[in-house]
């Protein structure tokens, strides 16, 4: 087994006092000059030195470890977040734990509990089920969490931070891009939980406003296959449409494949549109219109708030922060046909 290179002897390679190093593998950088930080950085790769977490534990009272909820890791909007939250993490010598909760309360409170135990040192991510009264133990025991949020937010007294895309406006501008060019007979698949609740209230909003009836479908899940049941449901049914917008880009999906199987022209028959811009949303034919909300972006800047709590005092007020969000026309949509209109 080899021998473990030490802080001293990194101290050694880069002329300077152990406890600088220390300072600066702690999360401290700054507060040295920034070639000694960069000859302390030289001399650990050459040394290969690597941390003893274990030790930093127990001298610090810190795992050196952050838990990245998400509610589900096989939804592709959530693999991007939770690696910008990873690389953010990481350069500033803390581990990122990913934790799939399947959107279940069981399961958030279970992390809660970890956190309680001093397992993490802090959280990132998204709750479906808990809210800021279940989340407010962990201030008292010195945990920040940053939560990403899908509705406006505001802060409070509890040291909770908030990052938010307004999903009701989104949802409001995507349906008035459909209403724009001519649809009027719009209708929207969402499914239970999630950010259901936001983007159905932006797309009623938007079909109020413009004086046309809404025609919502519940799908099963947040899935491919719940987007196309109930485009198939919606086929079937023989009611009019000539747009459909579904809540997440997964679900839209689905909906192009159910319109495909019933010979239905995809935007000239029905136009779709989704929510989330993930990966696979550009590579379909036709590519699909949808909300990008930079869930890198999200989870980058979640992570640094998540690091200036740790580094700043985790039991300040919480703040909300307004992320943007972006509609990406794609080859999905366009003018109702005139015998549609």
């Amino acid at each position: 087994m080899p021998r473990r290179i030490t802080q001293k002897e990194v101290a050694e390679r880069a002329g300077v006092a152990q406890a600088t190093v220390s300072l600066v593998l702690n999360g401290g950088r700054e507060k040295v000059a920034p070639e000694t930080a960069e000859r302390i950085e030289a001399a650990i790769a050459e040394l290969g030195y690597q941390p003893n977490r274990f030790a930093q534990a127990l001298r610090t009272q810190r795992s050196h470890v952050i838990a990245c909820v998400v509610p589900d890791l096989t939804n592709p909007f959530y693999p991007s977040l939770v690696v910008a939250v990873q690389k953010v993490a990481r350069a500033a010598g803390y581990e990122v734990i990913t934790i799939d909760t399947e959107g279940r309360e069981a399961n958030e409170r279970q992390v809660v509990q970890a956190a309680q135990y001093g397992r993490f040192d802090g959280i990132v991510g998204v709750f479906f089920k808990l809210g800021a009264r279940e989340l407010a133990p962990l201030g008292k025991a010195g945990v920040p969490i940053v939560r990403i949020e899908v509705s406006r937010k505001a802060g409070g007294s509890l040291p909770i931070d908030d990052l938010y895309i307004d999903n009701e406006a989104a949802a409001r501008a995507l349906t008035g891009q459909m209403l724009a060019l001519g649809h009027r007979h719009i209708t929207m698949i969402a499914a239970p939980g999630g950010p259901q609740r936001v983007r159905l209230q932006g797309y009623l909003d938007a079909m109020a406003s413009a004086g046309c009836e809404p025609n919502v479908l519940e799908a099963e899940h947040f899935t491919v296959e719940g987007g196309r049941h109930a485009a198939d449901a919606l086929v079937e049914s023989g009611r009019p449409v000539t747009a459909i917008i579904a809540a997440n880009d997964m679900m839209a999906i689905g909906v192009m494949q159910s319109l495909i199987a019933h010979g239905l022209a995809i935007p000239g028959d029905i136009s779709v549109a989704g929510f989330d811009d993930i990966l696979a949303s550009a590579l379909v034919t036709p590519s699909l219109t949808t909300i990008a909300q930079f869930q890198d972006r999200l989870g980058a800047a979640a992570a640094e708030k998540l690091l200036d709590r740790l580094a700043n005092g985790a039991d300040e007020p919480g703040g909300a922060e307004e992320m943007p969000y972006e509609i990406i026309i794609r080859g999905s949509v366009a003018e109702p046909a005139m015998a549609a209109k």
